[in-house]
């Protein structure tokens, strides 16, 4: 997904189109071309008011946990995880626990009981 049509999905804030977003660029991030780009739209998705965008987000750090080895906002994205841990939406919840178990694996984050 080219980076321009990111931002421009970005822009137009549309939940179906930006549920996508963060799986599909934790799961391949342009490392090389834009370094930290996907972890900081995950950043930005993790605060979205459509559970399944937000859930997906944070899902996407522990994908990026595992693609590119490093996350290099660590108390924002910490952060993050930790709220979904405690989200009102099961989606969300599940998704943090799915994301600090990968932090936890792939960079030895730990989350309590769920990392």
């Amino acid at each position: 997904m080219p980076l321009p049509s990111i931002t421009a999905a970005l822009a137009r804030n549309d939940p179906d189109e930006l549920l996508h977003i963060p799986i599909a660029l934790s799961l391949d991030p342009p490392e090389e071309e834009a370094p930290g780009f996907a972890e900081a739209v995950c950043l930005q998705l993790a605060g979205h008011a459509h559970p399944n965008v937000r859930g997906n987000a944070i899902l996407g750090f522990g994908h990026l946990a595992r693609t590119a080895g490093v996350i290099r906002d660590e108390a924002r994205v910490r952060a993050c995880v930790e709220a979904g841990l405690r989200d009102e939406d099961d989606y969300v919840r599940g998704q943090a626990q799915s994301a600090a178990s990968d932090l936890g694996h792939f960079l030895g984050w730990g989350f309590g009981g769920a990392g």
